[in-house]
């Protein structure tokens, strides 16, 4: 009945108020951990769906609030603006979720060209971003060169410090006297990062993916409940009239 599409509807509202701090914390994780990789895939476009994200949360507040006012008020104009609205959101995070899996099926291409450039950059002084940032990944994804520690071998850090060993980044956190040495392999991290990166900018992208889905099903629900709200009104000339302080014979 209407009565139970209202409840619903004024449950919904509350829901979206939460909805809009957790996808701006997730469009906020996407950012800070996109940094930890931007010079693994150098695309900044693949933000934008990240972008997209934390201006629907800031718009959910708005929408919960009319949202709210509208239904306890039974503002026939509140509900269809607040209709009106939560449809146009709808459509963004369908687009969301479209240019999520774009850039997600781009990432292999884009880390294949960027990686290959950044390791041959590597100079090991913490001066130097790009060096920085291979730092980090090693030691953050456990893993060491491109495939796999022999690829340090054909960079040009490595023939000029002529010691045949790979940054300390790449020593297992089990191994504590690594001085990273290719003669001691089984102290350095077998896997390389490539993969690994690709995973991780992956899974950063499934994050907002999945979150759109998610609030794109709830918004679902709320543009049903209160359309019924609204069809019911417009059906019911006593329920109009009660409201408008009329009588009915």
């Amino acid at each position: 009945g209407i009565t139970s599409s209202k409840t619903v509807l004024v449950f919904l509202n509350l829901i979206f108020w939460g909805a809009a701090g957790i996808l701006c914390y997730v469009g906020a994780y996407v950012f800070i951990t996109y940094d930890d990789y931007d010079h693994f895939f150098e695309d900044v476009y693949a933000l934008f769906p990240a972008v997209v994200i934390i201006a629907v949360g800031a718009l959910l507040f708005i929408i919960g609030l009319i949202g709210c006012c509208a239904t306890i008020r039974e503002s026939r104009c509140g509900l269809a603006t607040f209709v009106f609205i939560l449809l146009l959101v709808f459509v963004t995070e369908v687009v969301v979720v479209v240019l999520g899996y774009v850039y997600r099926a781009k990432v292999e291409n884009e880390v294949d060209r960027s990686i290959q450039k950044v390791y041959k950059t590597y100079n090991g002084t913490n001066s130097d971003a790009a060096s920085r940032a291979i730092d980090y990944v090693q030691r953050q994804l456990h893993c060491c060169g491109i495939h796999n520690y022999s690829d340090w071998e054909n960079t040009d850090w490595f023939k000029e410090t002529k010691n045949q060993s790979v940054p300390l980044s790449c020593c297992r956190e089990t191994a504590k006297s690594c001085n990273g040495s290719l003669a001691n392999p089984s102290d350095l991290y077998a896997e390389g990062c490539e993969a690994l990166v690709v995973k991780k900018l992956q899974e950063i992208l499934m994050h907002v993916i999945w979150a759109a889905l998610a609030f794109a099903a709830i918004q679902l629900l709320g543009m049903l409940c209160a359309c019924i709200v609204l069809c019911r009104r417009s059906r019911d000339p006593a329920y109009e009239l009660l409201i408008t302080g009329g009588t009915y014979a």
